[in-house]
């Protein structure tokens, strides 16, 4: 196993501190849509049972999770909105108004991967897409397939993915609704991306 860098213990010490300053009441439980115990938190990431608790994080397996799901859940407490907003129009990563820093690497190592590991193999993505909880998604757009995720209780992620023809390469666009930004930060969003991409190809 991959020793993992001081600084990464660091970072989920300090997230970690601040969730043990979370009040566990109502107010978390309906606006994020996450379980409450006596030790912690329990916060669902593409159906995977993360539990965040004042000294650890574990998976559903008892074991530490990867270190950007670790701050996801961390990141989905701390930023919970005191007024979520109510737009759900879908939008493109890059249509946020803070993600002009991060839209590059997210097109470079999210959607331009799974349109590549996917050219050709429509079927592979979508029994991919199943076995990763997916639903399929219906939309206007023309595609080969549409799936969306419950990457976290309030925040669905929509893949859409055009295959290759004659004249072009495969796409994928992943998709948000435009309130996402009240649950998450720009590059938390990215993160979600980064794990969908991962989790489809492996």
């Amino acid at each position: 196993m991959t020793e993992r860098a001081p600084v990464f213990d660091k970072i989920i010490a300090d997230y970690l501190q601040q969730v043990a300053a979370l009040d566990g009441g109502p107010r978390l439980i309906d606006k994020l849509g996450i379980e409450t115990s006596p030790d912690g938190f329990t916060v669902l990431l593409f159906n995977q049972r993360i539990t965040v608790t004042p000294d650890r994080i574990v998976d559903e397996n008892n074991e530490p999770p990867s270190h950007s799901a670790s701050v996801l859940a961390c990141k989905y407490l701390l930023l919970c909105p005191d007024t979520p907003l109510t737009d759900h129009t879908l939008v493109t990563y890059k249509d946020f108004k803070d993600a002009a820093p991060y839209v590059g690497g997210f097109k470079n190592t999210v959607e331009i991967p799974i349109a590549r590991a996917f050219s050709g193999r429509v079927d592979k993505l979508e029994a991919a897409c199943m076995a990763l909880g997916g639903r399929p998604f219906d939309t206007d757009v023309s595609c080969q397939l549409a799936y969306e995720f419950r990457a976290l209780p309030r925040v669905p992620v929509v893949l859409i993915f055009h295959d290759a023809d004659d004249d072009f390469p495969a796409q994928s666009t992943l998709l948000f609704r435009k309130n996402a930004a009240g649950y998450l930060d720009m590059e938390c969003l990215a993160m979600i991306g980064g794990i969908l991409a991962n989790r489809l190809q492996n």
